[in-house]
């Protein structure tokens, strides 16, 4: 989903360096940047790049109009609003392919281009990969506990209403079932469910009192008796009852949204089977993260709701990513401040994996040098053209195949390294740059 234009989604400072850069010989000077993380937010063990297929979709929107250049003429002069009134991103960019995994010192994204050609872009592409990139990895954590039992993205009215959008497609493509998001459905055809909320139980209330039966009776009307009834707006027990006197035991789910969900869902199961409906089918929500779901394993529960714990700060932090100039016209160049140290010079990663698929190591190496071989070890490159003279490359991996290739990538890591338990990344960083 783009905005008509997105050369305003940036920082001032991008567009200030440009107009200084304008008057001397560096703004032409051909430069490589590079996206990476300096380390997993605390208690991650990998991370999973996501929204590169948006970046892309917003790149080819990134030019400034007369609406764009009356805002930046106010603090801009004149030659540089006319070099931004011609601006079109002319260079190349590679990268990780969504649904990859990445690690600390990962190269996920390398751009090269003039520098203020370059430059102007580090906060479009940041903004886009740090909320993607965290969305995904939580995602992926909540799938990983959940197992075979599908997770249904419910965040919507958590976030931002552009960033739900974001937020549905970086689950779908962590593994998540669906999405309740209609947006993201229409607009990257991620499937959509749900039913109805507490709202509409309490809606049937009378001079006679509440009306439960009526409720779902006119739920089933609509939808059919393979519809979700939410059974907990008043007492579960009477609730369950309820639901399967008028939909009979061809019911299709209840959902449990409060409560100890683990009590719960034994004593709705052990209600359902008792009522002659074993294959109704119990789902759960309510705030729910990746420990909740782990803690769920031994229940009787078939699928998770989740919302908060996914597009919030709290259960998908930050992936920390940085844009960094590595190389000046063939020159490395690193900041040196400290703990915000980068290694300079262009870089390409590959991946180490023994036989079987385990994921051995990461390489960071030269991105003039072969990839590396290692000894009885098979090694794959990470790195994959995206975009070269301004354009995004044809046949470039949909959301679809990133959703594959990530639960690919999952089953290949080191056992411990799917732990919800704080530790070391689970594939180590060599960097081979000598």
């Amino acid at each position: 989903m783009s905005i008509q234009n997105t050369a305003l989604l940036t920082d001032q400072y991008e567009l200030t360096m440009v107009a200084a850069a304008l008057r001397q010989p560096v703004a032409h000077r051909q430069c490589t940047f590079e996206v990476f993380a300096r380390r997993l937010p605390d208690g991650r063990r990998y991370g999973v790049v996501a929204g590169t297929g948006r970046l892309l979709d917003e790149l080819e929107h990134f030019r400034f109009g007369d609406d764009e250049l009356a805002v930046v003429s106010r603090f801009l002069d004149p030659d540089t609003v006319d070099w931004l009134r011609e601006y079109r991103f002319g260079g190349e960019i590679d990268g990780y392919r969504e649904g990859e995994l990445y690690f600390p010192g990962s190269p996920i994204l390398t751009v090269r281009a003039g520098f203020a050609e370059g430059v102007l872009l580090e906060t479009l592409v940041l903004s886009i990969l740090n909320h993607d990139s965290a969305i995904a990895s939580a995602a992926a954590r909540m799938v990983s506990a959940a197992g075979v039992r599908p997770i249904i993205e419910m965040g919507s009215r958590r976030t931002h209403e552009r960033a739900a959008v974001a937020s549905a497609r970086a689950a779908y493509l962590a593994g998540v079932a669906a999405t309740s998001n209609l947006e993201a459905a229409r607009t990257y055809g991620v499937p959509s469910a749900g039913t109805a909320a507490h709202a509409f139980t309490l809606g049937f209330t009378g001079p006679d009192g509440p009306d439960e039966k009526a409720a779902f009776a006119a739920q089933i009307e609509a939808l059919g008796v393979g519809t979700t009834l939410l059974v907990d707006t008043y007492d579960i027990t009477q609730g369950v009852a309820n639901a399967i006197e008028v939909a009979g035991p061809e019911l299709g789910a209840v959902r449990i949204d409060s409560g100890d969900l683990g009590v719960l869902a034994r004593k709705v199961r052990e209600q359902l089977d008792d009522l002659g409906a074993p294959d109704t089918k119990i789902v759960v929500s309510g705030d729910l993260d990746e420990y909740a779901i782990a803690s769920l394993r031994a229940e009787p529960v078939d699928t998770y709701g989740v919302g908060t714990s996914l597009v919030t700060g709290s259960g998908a932090p930050t992936a920390g990513m940085v844009y960094k100039l590595v190389e000046v016209d063939g020159v490395p160049v690193a900041k040196r401040a400290s703990h915000k140290e980068s290694r300079g010079g262009a870089k390409s990663a590959a991946r180490a994996a023994r036989a079987t698929g385990t994921i051995v190591e990461e390489i960071v190496y030269r991105a003039a040098e072969p990839v590396p071989t290692v000894d009885g070890l098979r090694v794959r490159p990470l790195q994959i053209p995206l975009v070269r003279d301004g354009t995004p490359v044809a046949d470039l991996p949909t959301l679809e195949d990133g959703r594959r290739h990530l639960a690919d990538a999952l089953v290949s890591l080191p056992w411990e390294g799917l732990g919800l338990s704080h530790g070391d990344p689970a594939v180590p960083t060599r960097y081979q740059l000598s």
